[in-house]
């Protein structure tokens, strides 16, 4: 399945930078606002360390990991939603993504401009989400008079249309995101056509840029104060932020992949900061892996949550879906544990699932159909 994940931020704050990271792709980065006029997209493989062990175990010829794509889209300004700076551009891309991934600046340089002069992360998060809240306002606004109307119907759908969007634009109203509204299950039926902007999930990247790039001395720890926390708007616990250096992980993935596995290492760390953004990006995004692991190819595979087992197959191919008959599951560990397919059906340890199974992360299948 095909799901893009949109890089944002105000300009100069390492959005093309981390891009590089991410894809090894050398995007502009320059020193200047609007450097990224359309949004660079690269396609960047989930780390995952059970596909590699699988493999081994298959003694697979080909290994095909999972992927998300990331797009570095032009930096935004105050007045976007006025189309000042690139703001029509800027929310006509994000229009486009699933989630989000806002880079905000923590590190002081001054041969690297501000856009506002002073770095504050606080006040830069506050000009993103504000700018997305009046664009979504500015929507709803139209949305809602066309939805109360139409309810004058006194259809049960018509009349579900337009509670859902008054709650959406008391919300945006009253300058909160548009993922604050919690609808009904019956509202939720009707989410396809309000495209809010502020309902998309983010993950926050604090970017603490050194100045000594590949000295293990200029790594951040991994973590930032409680009092920065509380200054970039979160609590230090949660989980939908990354804090890294952007500057060092793009100087990082240009390196060999053995070395730089074994610089990282060196840093007394179980994983760059990249591989925490790329998997952090993934599962808010409500994503799970399956695999499919033979001699040809082991492969890991995406599909949402609560996928049923017809519908992950048809994420392979359409066929498997039209004609599925049961799936053959086994989980990762307990196949390499068992030490391969045929001592874990020996064993009795792989299951027949049929159309009402809910695929599990890190399930491996082989699925049956009728062609």
């Amino acid at each position: 399945m095909s799901l893009s994940v949109g890089i944002v931020g105000l300009p100069n704050v390492g959005k093309s930078t981390l891009f590089n990271a991410l894809t090894n792709l050398q995007v502009e980065a320059a020193n200047y606002p609007f450097a990224t006029i359309e949004p660079n997209v690269g396609i960047v493989p989930v780390p995952d360390e059970r596909l590699q062990k699988l493999a081994v175990l298959e003694k697979s010829e080909k290994i095909i990991p999972a992927t998300i794509e990331f797009k570095d889209i032009a930096g935004l300004v105050a007045g976007a939603h006025k189309g000042a700076g690139l703001g029509n551009q800027f929310l006509a891309h994000i229009r486009e993504v699933d989630a989000i991934v806002e880079v905000v600046r923590f590190f002081a340089d001054p041969n690297v401009i501000h856009v506002d002069g002073k770095v504050d992360p606080k006040r830069d998060i506050e000009t993103i989400e504000t700018e997305l809240v009046l664009a979504d306002l500015q929507m709803m606004e139209k949305k809602y008079d066309t939805l109360k109307k139409t309810a004058e119907s006194g259809k049960k759908e018509d009349l579900l249309k337009a509670a859902l969007a008054e709650k959406y634009f008391t919300a945006l109203a009253a300058g909160n995101l548009a993922s604050t509204v919690q609808p009904t299950p019956d509202e939720s039926k009707y989410l396809y056509e309000l495209p809010l902007l502020t309902r998309k999930p983010i993950v926050y990247v604090a970017n603490e840029s050194s100045s000594v790039i590949l000295s293990p001395s200029s790594l951040p720890q991994g973590k930032l104060s409680e009092e920065s926390m509380r200054s970039f708007g979160l609590r230090p616990q949660d989980d939908n932020r990354v804090v890294l250096d952007c500057q060092l992980e793009s100087e990082i993935s240009q390196l060999p992949e053995d070395e730089r596995k074994k610089y990282v290492k060196e840093l007394g760390l179980a994983e760059s900061g990249l591989d925490k953004l790329i998997k952090a990006a993934y599962e808010i995004l409500g994503l799970i892996t399956f695999f499919t692991a033979g001699p040809k190819e082991t492969r890991a595979w995406t599909c949402r949550a609560g996928t049923r087992a017809p519908q992950a197959a048809g994420v392979i191919h359409t066929d498997f879906e039209k004609g599925f008959i049961k799936a053959e599951v086994i989980n990762w560990q307990t196949l390499i544990d068992a030490g391969g397919d045929v001592a874990a059906k020996e064993k009795g340890l792989v299951r027949q699932e049929g159309k009402d199974y809910i695929v599990q992360d890190g399930d491996v299948v082989h699925f049956r159909f009728n062609v």
